[in-house]
């Protein structure tokens, strides 16, 4: 688990007089100075009465406390510890309780706020992986709600085929094991992938591939987002204080933070980095599972090929996607060419995975420039 540390002072709860120390937030909080070492379970950690942003922490049991004045650690002390704030019921606790929270949490989301791109890297390494799910869940809903519902796509062979499929991408690439690739009937060649390890395949995305080992190379680079948990933290930024106040409050359901977190993650773009970084993953990927790395640059010329007919928004993005093209077609080599991941019947097979037409056309999903393949 990342670590974090901040600086701050140590009152022994004998005397009056401080003591500078370090806090070190990784599995536990690690305390140390001259003559000072505490090592605290986050789960006993509490959050004792302070004005923010001073936060006050100690443990029942220890008569010590540690003082800190540091946004960015407050703030991911917060999502670490859910219970940091919680306390028995006393006269008149509650309200404290209440008022001290929410002060905290906006100096918190007012300070993390004004350098949220640079929060957001710290931050979504160290959201636990039960909250991510839960998030993902969530946003998955209103997402699909967003979309207007489009039809899960579930035929035998096909989904058989897909799923050996993705367990060839998956061998030894250290992804989570709860990690659910669906696909849904929709006219946009697409996909999406969310926080929690979930990935949204477009149908359109698969009418448009003109090999297996061109979708395959798409679901790889969607799978580099995994890897690399770019939906939580292209969330975090295009969220910002929704996504930060859903977590010091503990409430990750609540409808107008879902729906808020449901347009965030159709609107928010992976940085030029991120998608460089996604394509390197698919090439190592697919070399890996035997089949053709190159692929993907055909798929991304030709889909933004059929963009920028549609769409001249997209030409400003279109130079991207060439030197996206080229870098990835040096990495994947000629040796890539001839291979195929899948055999032509599993391939047919794997497009009939959504018999049929739509009753009526889907909306059509207008994602930002990060969200295109």
């Amino acid at each position: 688990m990342p670590s974090s540390t901040a600086s701050g002072r140590w009152f022994d709860g004998r005397s009056a007089a401080p003591h500078d120390v370090t806090l070190r937030l990784g599995d536990r909080l690690e305390i140390t100075g001259p003559g000072v070492h505490r090592d605290w379970n986050l789960d006993d950690l509490r959050a004792r009465e302070a004005q923010a942003p001073l936060l006050r922490l100690g443990i029942a049991g220890d008569p010590g406390q540690v003082e800190v004045v540091d946004a960015t650690f407050a703030a991911i002390l917060a999502i670490r510890c859910p219970d940091l704030r919680k306390r028995a019921d006393t006269a008149g606790g509650t309200w404290r309780l209440v008022v001290g929270s929410l002060a905290a949490g906006v100096a918190i989301l007012l300070a993390v706020a004004f350098g949220l791109p640079v929060a957001a890297g710290f931050l979504a390494p160290l959201v636990p992986d039960g909250v991510e799910a839960r998030l993902g869940a969530a946003v998955e809903g209103q997402v699909l709600d967003l979309m207007g519902d489009p039809p899960a796509c579930a035929d035998p062979a096909g989904r058989a085929v897909l799923d050996r499929l993705v367990a060839r991408l998956v061998s030894g690439r250290g992804l989570p094991s709860d990690l659910a690739v669906t696909v849904r009937r929709h006219n946009t060649a697409n996909a999406l992938t969310l926080p929690g390890a979930r990935v949204v395949v477009l149908s359109e995305l698969i009418a448009k591939a003109r090999s297996a080992d061109e979708f395959a190379g798409v679901l790889a680079h969607e799978l580099g987002h995994v890897a690399l948990r770019d939906p939580t933290r292209a969330l975090i930024q295009a969220s910002g204080t929704s996504f930060l106040l859903s977590l010091v409050l503990g409430d990750l359901t609540g409808s107008t933070v879902i729906v808020a977190l449901g347009q965030a993650a159709l609107s928010a773009g992976y940085s030029r980095d991120a998608e460089r970084a996604a394509d390197a993953y698919s090439v190592a990927t697919m070399q890996a599972a035997g089949g053709d790395a190159a692929a993907l640059a055909t798929m991304l010329e030709r889909i933004a090929k059929d963009d920028a007919e549609t769409d001249p928004d997209f030409l400003r993005t279109h130079p991207f996607t060439r030197e996206r093209a080229a870098t990835i077609r040096a990495q994947a080599a000629a040796a890539a060419s001839g291979r195929r991941i899948l055999s032509e019947a599993e391939w047919a097979q794997l497009r009939r995975i959504c018999p049929g037409a739509p009753d009526k056309p889907a909306p059509k999903l207008r994602p930002g420039p990060g969200r295109r393949v």
